[in-house]
């Protein structure tokens, strides 16, 4: 590998909230002891049922982590960018793998296998603690996202969708696909759902995204389904 490869994954490395926990040590094993591994858009990393056999960092480009419905929908769980871990919980418990995850644009990770990793946590408590912390953040997002099934319906969960995933600019950029996708709904009824409100003016429907132009109402829409 050369010394610009190396920089790069060292550099994605201790941008990780986990691996920035390693000595430099550390961090160069597990550069050392990993390869690259390049996707390009829509392109499988692993799928529901793989074997956990190894753990990848982001250097570049976006995954997203999925499931399908039962009448063969994909729903998006989340989308991980440069830094993030990738299959972690299977790679500590051996497992096999929860969710399928994929690309959403061309993207370069670099790959660790299981037995390199746990080795190196073995070795660094501070950086396996940091791992603990992580996965429990990551599985109160999961059972944020569990209630919202149960208690909100399309109408809320767009709303929350929305009011948690706008910028500064109130814009949400994506399409219609990725936020049906994201919700676990057709397209058709996200799409129903938005003009309505945009003819409320709630929202206005762009070609760069949806952008929110009445965060009140959405705010009080979520809290009369929850019934606050």
């Amino acid at each position: 590998m050369s010394d610009l490869a190396a920089n790069a994954v060292l550099t994605s490395l201790a941008r990780s909230p986990v691996l920035a926990h390693f000595s430099q040590g550390g961090l160069e094993r597990l550069a050392a002891s990993g390869r690259w591994l390049a996707l390009e858009p829509g392109e499988l990393l692993f799928q529901a049922g793989d074997p956990g056999d190894a753990v990848y960092v982001i250097v570049d480009g976006e995954v997203e982590v999925r499931n399908s419905t039962l009448d063969g929908r994909e729903v998006r769980l989340v989308a991980l960018g440069p830094g993030a871990l990738v299959g972690e919980m299977a790679a500590l418990d051996g497992g096999p793998r929860s969710a399928d995850v994929a690309a959403t644009r061309r993207a370069r990770l670099w790959r660790v296998a299981r037995s390199a990793m746990l080795a190196a946590l073995e070795a660094e408590p501070k950086a396996a603690v940091a791992l603990v912390i992580e996965l429990s953040a990551r599985l109160r997002v999961a059972d944020g996202a569990i209630s919202d099934k149960t208690v909100l319906d399309l109408a809320g969960r767009l709303a929350r969708l929305l009011l948690t995933e706008v910028g500064a600019s109130g814009l949400l950029p994506l399409t219609q696909t990725e936020i049906s996708r994201r919700l676990g709904f057709s397209r058709e009824k996200v799409n129903r759902k938005l003009h309505e409100w945009a003819r409320e003016g709630w929202v206005e429907i762009t070609p760069a995204g949806v952008r929110v132009t009445s965060l009140e109402r959405l705010q009080a829409l979520i809290g009369r389904r929850l019934g606050q």
